[in-house]
């Protein structure tokens, strides 16, 4: 259920709203759009009669509405959700680009990184300080050094970091040294996590599952959300299907569907998407043709050498490319990069 408010209400009427919803077990998110408090009721209680609601002092209508990601829902929050990030900002005219290599493997391999991607145009650092791998013998990540290595890429360029975390323990750690947690495909339904992510009150980047629905992304953000962590970004990086020849199929589909659903920044990962790098730049610019927000790109300075991941990612050149056509395709839709 939705309660918008005259535009004259007063805040003795609105409060009389949120009693009365409240007063039914109930919880509120309150927005405002064009002039008028929007009062949304979220949570598993039944909510007070629609009718009695209707007629209370302030009120201009009270709306249906069925989805059970309330919070996410571009019903009870009809504007775009624009997140500051250290000097740069996510869901607004300018698509983010985030990039870096798959895995954090020495303090020279990231700076070098870092330096070379801030040179090209990105607005954030990824890296991997704690990597989940298919295999239990491939490489790990440097755990607390990596981000340690990081931070000091970050000092350097001024880029803030995203970084993915995959246990409920080691978010404070991350927390420390990250601008961003990234919460993996593997992890979208980790619900032990997504509650600390949400606690945490850090921004989130949260990636969709390889086989998930885009109502189960949507339901995973919510219970970030319904902690009151509102800095939260979905992130599209394929799905799994019968294709065999990329790594994933890109749900170039999910982006303006999430668009016209969630009120979140939307961001697509090309190089999980493919898994090849020559392909990475086309995916990109199908991504900000389509709407999305951000990109999150893997770039290695020497790619066959990368202890993860090196198949899919740009060396620093293919990276300026990639976004030299990245802008001229922002540009066409009216948006920068």
């Amino acid at each position: 259920m939705l309660v918008v408010m005259k535009p004259a209400a007063s805040a003795k009427d609105q409060s009389a709203v949120v009693a009365r919803i409240t007063a039914a077990g109930c919880e509120v998110n309150i927005t405002e759009h064009e002039g008028r408090t929007l009062i949304g009721v979220v949570g598993e209680e039944v909510p007070p009669d629609a009718e009695q609601v209707s007629v209370m002092d302030g009120v201009e209508q009270v709306m249906s509405v069925s989805v059970p990601y309330s919070r996410a829902s571009r019903d009870y929050h009809p504007d775009d959700t624009v997140i500051p990030l250290n000097g740069s900002s996510i869901g607004g005219n300018k698509i983010l680009v985030i990039a870096g290599p798959c895995s954090v493997e020495s303090r020279d391999q990231i700076v070098e990184t870092a330096i070379a991607v801030k040179e090209a145009g990105a607005s954030a650092l990824r890296g991997g300080a704690f990597k989940p791998r298919t295999s239990p013998y491939s490489f790990q990540g440097h755990g607390r050094q990596g981000l340690e290595w990081m931070a000091e890429a970050r000092e350097i360029t001024g880029l803030p970091i995203v970084t993915e975390v995959m246990d409920v323990g080691l978010i404070e750690m991350v927390a420390e040294y990250a601008d961003v947690l990234q919460i993996g495909a593997r992890n979208m339904q980790n619900f032990a996590l997504l509650h600390a992510a949400g606690e945490s009150q850090h921004p989130i980047l949260l990636k969709r599952g390889m086989s998930s629905t885009i109502e189960e992304l949507l339901m995973a953000a919510e219970y970030v959300l319904s902690h009151g962590n509102t800095r939260v970004m979905l992130c599209e990086r394929g799905i799994r299907t019968f294709e065999t020849f990329t790594r994933n199929t890109f749900d170039a589909n999910a982006i303006p569907v999430l668009k016209a659903l969630t009120h979140l920044p939307v961001v697509a990962d090309p190089s999980h998407a493919v898994g090849k790098w020559e392909y990475v730049t086309a995916i990109a610019r199908s991504a900000v043709a389509a709407g999305a927000d951000g990109l999150i790109v893997e770039v290695h300075p020497r790619p066959a050498e990368a202890l993860s991941d090196g198949r899919q990612s740009l060396t620093p050149q293919h990276f300026v490319d990639m976004m030299e056509q990245v802008r001229r395709i922002a540009a066409a839709v009216d948006r920068t990069a």
